[in-house]
């Protein structure tokens, strides 16, 4: 049985579908959500669907071994990164080597980075005058929407699509795929059972 850990810091709509989706997988389950937000929105997901809940700050992500700890201690083995705002540290990073997928909302390497999330990154799309935008699932690693790019999903965008716009077309594809992407990665990791 695989464990998953979502981190999230915002309203949680890609782990509600993640949630939603390992609800009664037969060997994946979510064991844990992780958020550095006491207001976020995903604790009420957490709540509903039952799952342990760490809440965390930034000066327990950056305190050596703590969050990895927490993690084994609930015997996680992969952790799912939907709208987590705080740099995974290295320690952290080195705990769970490619077993750790984080969701962007476009084309890396285009649009990624500090600062890059939510509306920020579709309002950038808008004033650049891109044709196209999508999503990227990706491996991490140190640096801000570095890792290795797993899978990538694209969508048109038209000349009169607001930023609004590009962000519903944006959401859709990670509704769609996250989840069977998650799953796939971890069929094709080396330890499936």
């Amino acid at each position: 049985m695989h464990h998953l850990a979502i981190f999230a810091s915002g309203n949680g709509s890609n782990a509600r579908k993640i949630l939603e989706y390992f609800e009664h997988h037969p060997s994946i389950r979510v064991g844990a959500i992780v958020t550095n937000n006491p207001q976020a929105g995903v604790i009420r997901h957490a709540q509903e669907f039952g799952v342990p809940l760490l809440l965390i700050d930034k000066s327990m992500l950056h305190q050596k071994g703590l969050v990895a700890q927490l993690l084994k201690d609930r015997a996680i083995d992969w952790v799912i990164l939907a709208g987590f705002l705080l740099l995974i540290p290295p320690d952290l990073v080195e705990a769970y080597p490619d077993r750790m997928l984080n969701i962007h909302p476009a084309l890396l390497p285009k649009y990624g980075g500090k600062g890059m999330y939510g509306m920020h990154v579709h309002q950038a799309v808008k004033d650049a005058g891109e044709s196209e935008t999508g999503i990227t699932i990706h491996f991490v690693n140190t640096r801000y929407d570095k890792g290795h790019i797993y899978f990538q999903a694209r969508c048109d965008v038209e000349e009169r699509d607001t930023p609004e716009d590009i962000a519903h077309k944006v959401h859709e594809l990670e509704y769609r795929h996250f989840t069977p992407i998650i799953e796939k990665a971890i069929r094709e990791s080396e330890n499936y059972p």
